[in-house]
Parts: C-alpha cells; structure tokens; sequence
C-alpha cells in the first residue's frame, strides 16, 4: 500500500495510523463475541480527528479527499476489519456533504457543527421488509407532520458504529409518499437499539436494529429531501472495497510471515522455498497489486473528472473486482497457512469469515451485473437496427 501514498500528508496520516495498529490488530479476537464493538479502537481514532477526516477545514475539519479517506481505511481494516468499516461509514457520509452540499441549510449546519465538536452520524435505510435501500422501495419507516413536528415510526437494520452514533440519519416516507432523509439525535424518546446483529462475519460493528416508537422531532431536522437528481459523486462508496482489501492484506501478511518462518523437520527449510507454496505467494501477490493498481486508478480518475456522473460502472466494477480479489487472497493465505488456520485462536479464520461480508455490501453483484448485461444486450440491438 504504502508505493500509493504520494504526498507528504498522505505519509503523516498513514503513519499515525500505523502506530495504532499493533493495538488495533491485539484486540481484534476480542470481536469474535455477540454484542462486541471495538470502543477503544473509536476512541484512539477520534484522538487523531480521524472522525474530521473529510470534513471541510472551513468546519474545522482535516478537509482530506476521496484518495486520503480510502487510504487510510484500507490501513485501519489492517489491523481491524470491523473498526474500518464501522467508522468508514461516518466519514464516507461527511465526504459526501463535502463533495455536494446536499443537505438543508439550517439541519446541515447544525449537523456539521457536531460532527466538529464530535458527533458519530450513519445513514439508516435498510429494513426487514425492503432489504438494501439500493434495490428500491419506499422506506416503512414513516413520518407524519404533526404542527411544526414530525413523528417517526419503524425500525431500521444493518446501523454500524450504533453503540457510538450521536445521531441517525433516517429515511422515511411521509404521508405523500415522498421520501425524506431525518436527523434524529440518538438521546430522542422513544429511540431504542435492538442487539440484533449475529452475523458470523465483521460482529465488531454492531451493525444492530434502531427501533423510532413515535419519535418527535422539529421539521427542521429534515436532512434532505429525495430529488430527481440525487448526488452523483458516489465516490466514497470505494471505503467498501477498502475495507475488504485491507483485510486481505492482514491475511496474505500472516501467511507470508508463517511462510517464511515454518520449517517442518522433515522439509529442513521454510515452507516458503516449496515451489507449490511460492507459486501461491506469488498469486496473492499478483491479485493484491492489481486490485490496489485498479482501487487507486478509479480514485486518480474519478476526482480528476469533471463530470462524475459518468462513473457510476467504474465504480461499481470496481467495488466487485476488488472485493472479490480480497476473497481470493484470502482464499489463498488461507491454503498456505494450512488446517491450523481454522482454528479459534488464529487470526485467519476471522479474515476468511470477514471478508465474505464485502458480498453484501452495496452495490450487489447482481445489481450490477445485470445491469451490465442489459446495457450491453440494448447496445447489440441498437447496432443491428442501424
């Protein structure tokens, strides 16, 4: 990772981050438990204003951009998979205001001031019923005006970094059947989190169930409305692959150290040195550098563009062909390591379950790719009409 830092800032920023993981990677084990999140991890971030990454400097933020975020995430989902993925979704979603000033005014600059002084905010949109907000669907969750209130029902799944949010960002469908983004601060009544999250992989976020029992909130908590034109610069959706390429990363590492240091008594010389196991180091090699060589590609392209709109596919192609590049290194660290790297106390069991999570990241693979497919099918068909 480190032949793609370029700028003296970016080296700063990596290397404070650097020293954390050693402290990051020895509590790890600890998120193999029900109900577990990485609260120190948090803490220690928030102490080199990580939180403030991507806020604008004219906020008081650090004011770094889409390269610098995705960096530094791929450096903490080293040392913990479920502290990058946890606190990407914070600074992913500050990115995206910094990038589009799409939220209302007054709520906005109310919500920025927090997050200076602090504040852990996440989008929630996905639900039992209409699964990943990218498929679709109006919200169940509702709100219905109530004089200068609004009163909010329902309940949200998948909310990482809960135990640490200061305030939700909430989806809703309102009596008009229009969906409305809301700031709800966590202290509200009537907000209550389930511990409902029992995935085999990445437990560390807490990715638990936010239930609203009429909650009331002033109208002018509405974040922002759905429009037309939604923001185009998804862009810092790419903390996804990030994430699940940094895992990969701490997998082909313990399994290049096991590698080169195991001597069985009956081979006298590191298992490194079997042209079986180098060829295998060599794949986990190949496979990293291009997924890095294509992450940090599509980052170097899409804030060079003018026009972003026209990055939706390279996003979402890169999205899948990183991720699944992350589950093949692991796949093969996994193999090198050998039956020992199923056990409890070995790390690589933890990298092999939590890499599989990037699946059910948006975008889906197969949104995508039939989406892809419909493109090139309507392409074929214009060009025999013609």
């Amino acid at each position: 990772m480190h032949s793609f830092v370029k700028t003296p800032a970016q080296r700063k920023l990596i290397e404070q981050i650097e020293k954390l993981k050693p402290s990051f990677k020895a509590r790890e084990p600890e998120l193999d438990t029900l109900g577990s999140f990485p609260f120190k991890d948090i803490e220690e971030l928030k102490q080199i204003d990580y939180h403030l990454l991507t806020l604008p400097r004219e906020n008081g933020g650090q004011g770094f951009g889409l390269y610098e975020y995705i960096l530094a995430q791929e450096a903490i989902s080293e040392g913990s998979g479920s502290t990058g993925l946890s606190i990407g979704w914070h600074n992913g979603i500050v990115l995206e205001y910094a990038e589009n000033r799409h939220w209302n005014e007054k709520a906005g600059q109310f919500l920025v001031e927090e997050i200076r002084k602090g504040a852990l905010i996440n989008s929630l949109g996905t639900e039992n019923n209409t699964g990943s907000p990218t498929r679709g669907g109006l919200p169940q969750t509702n709100a219905v005006a109530d004089g200068d209130d609004l009163l909010i029902n329902g309940e949200k799944t998948y909310a990482s970094l809960s135990p640490v949010l200061d305030y939700f960002l909430v989806s809703t469908t309102t009596e008009e059947k229009e969906v409305e983004h809301i700031m709800i601060p966590r202290t509200a009544t009537g907000v209550s989190i389930e511990q409902s999250w029992d995935s085999l992989a990445m437990r560390g976020t807490a990715s638990d169930t936010v239930v609203f029992n009429n909650v009331r909130v002033p109208r002018s908590n509405i974040l922002k409305k759905n429009k037309p034109v939604e923001p185009v610069s998804k862009g810092w959706l790419l903390h996804i692959p990030a994430c699940y390429i940094g895992i990969a990363a701490a997998a082909r590492n313990y399994a290049l150290e096991f590698a080169t240091s195991y001597v069985p008594v009956s081979l006298g010389k590191p298992i490194a040195e079997v042209p079986s196991i180098s060829q295998k180091i060599g794949d986990m090699e190949l496979e990293l550098s291009t997924a890095r060589h294509l992450l940090y590609g599509t980052i170097e392209r899409y804030e060079a563009a003018t026009d972003k709109t026209t990055f939706e596919e390279s996003l979402d192609v890169t999205k899948i062909a990183v991720t699944s590049a992350a589950i093949s290194i692991v796949n093969t660290a996994m193999e090198i390591v050998g039956s020992r790297a199923l056990s409890e106390s070995n790390p690589m069991h933890r990298y092999y379950l939590n890499v599989r999570a990037g699946l059910y990241n948006p975008p889906m693979n197969d949104v995508v790719i039939s989406k892809m497919a419909n493109k090139a099918i309507q392409s074929m068909k214009k060009a025999t009409m013609k």
